[in-house]
């Protein structure tokens, strides 16, 4: 695993794991971490050894967003975005494998909008969701007023936009955010259990279905189901689907390998 200065990379089996590791400032992004978590994502991408991917911070927090002190250096918000923030989003959407957010603590700003935009959000029960950008004059960024709407409706996105106002883990959950939520002094440990039964489910499996979702919010019925069928003949042609059917024949555990 290459070494960075402000994440953690780190793998158990199948599943990579990515720390961002700026506990004193609550992990929040400089340009450098930045850089070294879109080199990340990008490099666990095409690793063939990693069939889940799970993002957490180190400490108290998941990530509190864009450092502001060094957003006031740059002193180009569009460049930030457009360097930083849209990568991130966009490598984690087209990553062809299950990217897991493990949000152990605050979440705040792109901070909270990267964890949205994975395809799976577990939270520590003292974990915090904030659209904090209304806080400082700004508009919720890296693909918030995407994610948001859809996860929770309109509504209640837009009065968490406008207000920025905490969410625990608790009303994330019930608001349909957070896929589960575990107790605080447990979270590590589940997080990675959860992790590694991902990893070692079919992977190009789930690679097609993370393409048929990316889809549906622009299609209509007729395109989305031929899409479908489309994907679900490339799905049939893999390893996953052999071993899937075998097992069920068998009756037995399958052993999948992302192939």
């Amino acid at each position: 695993m290459k070494v960075y200065e402000n994440i953690k990379v780190s793998r158990i089996h199948n599943l990579s794991i990515i720390t961002l590791d700026r506990p004193e400032v609550l992990n929040s992004i400089d340009s450098q971490m930045a850089e070294e978590f879109i080199a990340a994502l990008e490099d666990l991408s095409t690793d063939a050894d990693t069939r889940a991917v799970m993002i957490r911070g180190e400490g108290r927090a998941f990530c509190a967003g864009q450092d502001l002190s060094d957003a006031i250096k740059i002193n180009d918000i569009g460049s930030i975005i457009d360097k930083y923030y849209n990568p991130i989003i966009l490598t984690i959407r087209r990553m062809e494998k299950p990217v897991i957010a493990a949000v152990n603590g605050i979440a705040a700003g792109a901070g909270a909008n990267i964890a949205l935009a994975c395809d799976i959000v577990l939270a520590s029960s003292g974990a915090s969701f904030i659209q904090a950008f209304s806080k400082i004059g700004l508009i919720p960024d890296s693909g918030g007023t995407w994610f948001l709407p859809r996860l929770a409706g309109f509504n209640l996105a837009s009065a968490l936009m406008i207000t920025g106002d905490k969410l625990s883990a608790e009303d994330a959950f019930r608001y349909g955010i957070v896929y589960r939520v575990f107790e605080a002094e447990n979270f590590a440990e589940e997080a990675e259990a959860f992790g590694l039964k991902i990893s070692a489910m079919p992977t190009k499996g789930i690679a097609l279905t993370k393409k048929a979702l990316n889809e549906s919010f622009k299609n209509d019925l007729k395109t989305q189901l031929e899409l479908e069928k489309f994907l679900q003949i490339q799905a049939a042609d893999t390893e996953d689907f052999r071993e899937g059917v075998e097992a069920f024949l068998q009756k037995r555990k399958p052993e999948f390998r992302g192939k």
